[in-house]
């Protein structure tokens, strides 16, 4: 059990490392993806060569960080046989199809139209170069997409009907899989934190400059439009948080449980902004959009929990008596599986051995949360202060929004780490929500071996991310403005 324990541990530890050190990033690519199609689209239209060189620059910034973004990805990918192949059997006939499209799809673009984006300047005319950069920026999206889609579905399954003879769950409708409300209200959360991640950024290189009073021009009319974008994209993250909000509320309850410390639920339930401080009733309309809705707390889903357990116990039981039966007495097979299709839906909860292992770790949850939140909230002060100031057309921001506008870029990161920490961790034990324990879905190999990975990994990715830094460092230190 021990053994087992430090297997389930270390692996869940290498799967978080690498998609840790992979939304670095990602969001980065998306974001950039925006601004520089903007940019470029000034460019032709306005027939201007300040935006084309402006163009540029972000476009070599962009290619940086996707080019070391890309390694990433795909051992996440590869990981799910390796360390996850249980689930991979389980599952993988649904979760492989957005995968598989994405790989398809997404690749195709990025593979197609990103190197005539890099390399196209000087062969194609304005318009053409224009289109294979929003379309390369637009195969990156798609990526995301898909990718998105299949987390969805892990955090809600839906579109699947489990098939006790080959021990597979099977895709009934893809058209729930891909477009259940879960997944859409993922992808544009996600997509619009890349955008403002990516405007942050571009604001913080832009105030680098504008501190060291170099490329001015450049960086001034550079942080407007990143400003504008960031504003945008992060009304549009508020919103599809509260939409969100809703969405865990009704799938995932022990998950906003976790997320507020709530222990006991009712109606009108409080909003803790830190323990200690709550704002009564503002739980309840996140939640449900109704201020005398309900919500259920931490206990109340543990003794639900219970019940759920035993007939998942009752689940597995008939599961194993209709394999004794199958090939034997085919009256009998049928029999246990009409018992088995009743209490399916709770065939995860079969493993899981007391009511406190359905509880997640609440002190990260709820602390991640807040970092988000309130990193999100900063963020957004300093995005209207600069357009505040934008406004007034002063001639030179202070020096101390520059500052704060610098150093905007590692909190942006840290909010972007925080929000999947609320996402991954608050979901826990679950691999699938309610179907799969990650008990359930772990591979069967030494542990040994998941530990060596994962330091190697840590000392590879480490040198990636260091490396990404002092290239994208240099380029922009050694930039010269036309």
């Amino acid at each position: 059990m021990v053994l087992l324990e430090s297997l389930i541990g270390w692996s869940r530890a290498q799967f978080a490392l690498t998609a840790a050190y992979h939304w670095l990033f990602v969001p980065l690519t998306l974001g950039l993806a925006l601004i520089m199609g903007i940019m470029e689209t000034l460019y032709v239209t306005k027939k201007d060569d300040f935006w084309r060189g402006t163009a540029k620059f972000w476009q070599k910034l962009f290619g940086i960080n996707f080019a070391i973004g890309v390694a990433t990805g795909l051992i996440l990918e590869f990981e799910f046989g390796t360390n996850w192949s249980n689930y991979s059997w389980f599952v993988g006939d649904i979760f492989g199809a957005p995968l598989a499209i994405e790989g398809i799809v997404a690749f195709f673009l990025e593979a197609t139209f990103l190197p005539l984006m890099f390399f196209g300047w000087k062969k194609l005319s304005p318009k053409w170069h224009l289109a294979a950069t929003w379309l390369g920026g637009l195969g990156a999206t798609i990526s995301a997409w898909w990718i998105l889609v299949a987390n969805a579905w892990m955090q809600h399954p839906v579109g699947m009907a489990f098939n006790p003879v080959t021990v597979r769950n099977e895709m009934v409708s893809f058209a729930d899989v891909a477009l259940q409300g879960m997944a859409v209200t993922k992808f544009l959360h996600t997509v619009s934190s890349a955008w403002m991640t990516g405007a942050v950024f571009v604001v913080g290189v832009c105030c680098w400059y504008l501190l060291r009073k170099r490329n001015e021009e450049m960086a001034r009319r550079s942080l407007r439009i990143a400003v504008i974008v960031g504003i945008a994209s992060t009304f549009i993250v508020m919103g599809t948080g509260d939409r969100s909000g809703v969405e865990i509320a009704k799938h995932q309850p022990m998950k906003l449980a976790a997320a507020e410390g709530l222990m006991d639920g009712g109606t009108q339930a409080p909003f803790s902004i830190v323990p200690g401080i709550e704002v009564p009733g503002v739980l309840s309309i996140l939640a449900t959009h109704d201020l005398n809705g309900y919500v259920p707390g931490i206990n109340d889903l543990k003794r639900e929990g219970e019940a759920k357990m035993a007939r998942g116990r009752q689940a597995l039981e008939d599961f194993r008596l209709f394999r004794e039966t199958m090939d034997t007495d085919s009256a009998a097979a049928a029999v246990h599986a009409q018992k088995l299709a009743e209490n399916v839906e709770f065939f995860g909860y079969g493993h899981i051995e007391n009511a406190d292992q359905l509880v997640p770790p609440v002190p990260i949850v709820f602390w991640a949360f807040r970092v988000m939140v309130g990193a999100g909230g900063l963020l957004l002060l300093v995005l209207l202060l600069f357009l505040w100031f934008e406004w007034k057309r002063k001639e030179e921001f202070p020096k101390w929004l520059l500052h704060a506008g610098l150093w905007s870029i590692p909190l942006v990161y840290i909010a972007g780490q925080a929000g999947w920490a609320v996402a991954e961790v608050g979901r826990q034990p679950w691999i699938i929500q309610d179907l799969m324990p990650v008990n359930a879905a772990i591979s069967e190999l030494p542990s040994s071996n998941v530990i060596v990975t994962f330091f190697l990994f840590l000392l590879i990715f480490t040198a990636l991310l260091i490396a990404e830094i002092k290239i994208m460092c240099k380029a922009i230190k050694n930039h010269e403005a036309l």
